[in-house]
């Protein structure tokens, strides 16, 4: 008997749970009407200023302007490939055109060779700790004194 109370009372609570999420989706005002109408007025001398001026110009149209080097406002293969060239002459130490493994790997051979300290082709722990990469340090943000007291303190 308890069990079909049970499964009365679960289905009520599915069916009233169900109705308050359909009516709620047929509200069109917000659930915060009552707080919008405040924040929406304004007092202060900002209404008197204009907005901020958009960007002239998008990610993608500086992005083009740095590829199109004769400004002629097309991209050709040789200015779209430029930056490859570049890296891949940057590789090709002795300039035949052809990219060697050795030539491709030498920033990392020299890396292992120089923490090699004792030079037999194997690194300790000690020596590949030295491999580690070193990342630039990221300014912190201004933050008020009071922040800074706590920080130090």
């Amino acid at each position: 008997m308890w069990r079909f109370v049970a499964g009365v009372a679960s289905a009520l609570l599915l069916a009233g749970a169900g109705f308050v999420w359909w009516s709620s989706g047929q509200q069109n005002a917000p659930l915060l009407s009552a707080v919008a109408p405040p924040l929406a007025r304004s007092t202060s001398a900002s209404e008197s200023a204009p907005p901020p001026a958009a960007e002239e110009r998008t990610r993608e149209q500086k992005r083009f302007d740095r590829y199109d080097k004769d400004r002629d406002e097309l991209v050709s293969a040789d200015e779209y490939l430029a930056n490859r060239k570049k890296a891949f002459a940057r590789l090709d130490a002795n300039g035949d055109g052809r990219l060697s493994f050795e030539e491709w790997a030498k920033k990392t051979t020299d890396k292992f060779a120089g923490a090699d300290a004792d030079k037999s082709r194997t690194l300790t722990r000690a020596e590949f700790a030295t491999t580690r990469v070193v990342r630039k340090a990221r300014p912190k943000p201004d933050c008020p004194p009071a922040v800074r007291e706590e920080d130090e303190g």
